[in-house]
């Protein structure tokens, strides 16, 4: 991994996200239990915010701080691609430093979310564990 890479995951939440997400989250808001006048149910903003959050976990990314910018509505049946991009990355072997900058858009290209994070990336004394994997399994 390199600054300036781009790693990206991308999803379609469906009414079954929403209404876990509610359970589990508590945010039982109305416009996420009740489908508006065109039938759509709103995605929650924490549940979008899961896409950076998917790919942080596959580079075993501890976040320190994390930023985001809700631009969109997201609503069941968008999807949603995530693009990181990494900022810089430095410092000893075994614990990296990462900062990273984020944007989400919709299946019309409407960017919905944008963002930041800094953290470290612990790596494994192995170089052929699951941080390596994982990152080579992303969709660059």
């Amino acid at each position: 991994m390199r600054i300036g890479d781009i790693l990206a995951w991308t999803r379609t939440f469906d009414e079954e996200d929403v209404r876990s997400f509610s359970l589990l989250s508590g945010d039982e808001g109305r416009q996420h239990v009740l489908p508006d006048e065109v039938g759509r149910l709103m995605v929650q903003g924490l549940l979008t915010a899961t896409l950076p959050s998917k790919i942080g976990g596959e580079l075993n990314f501890l976040a320190r701080q994390m930023t985001f910018h809700f631009h969109r509505p997201v609503f069941v049946g968008d999807t949603i691609r995530c693009e990181v991009r990494v900022d810089r990355l430095d410092g000893p072997p075994g614990r990296l430093r990462l900062a990273c900058s984020r944007t989400c858009t919709n299946q019309e290209g409407t960017l919905v979310m944008t963002g930041g994070s800094e953290g470290v990336i612990l790596q494994p004394s192995d170089p052929s564990t699951s941080a390596e994997r994982g990152a080579a399994s992303l969709d660059r």
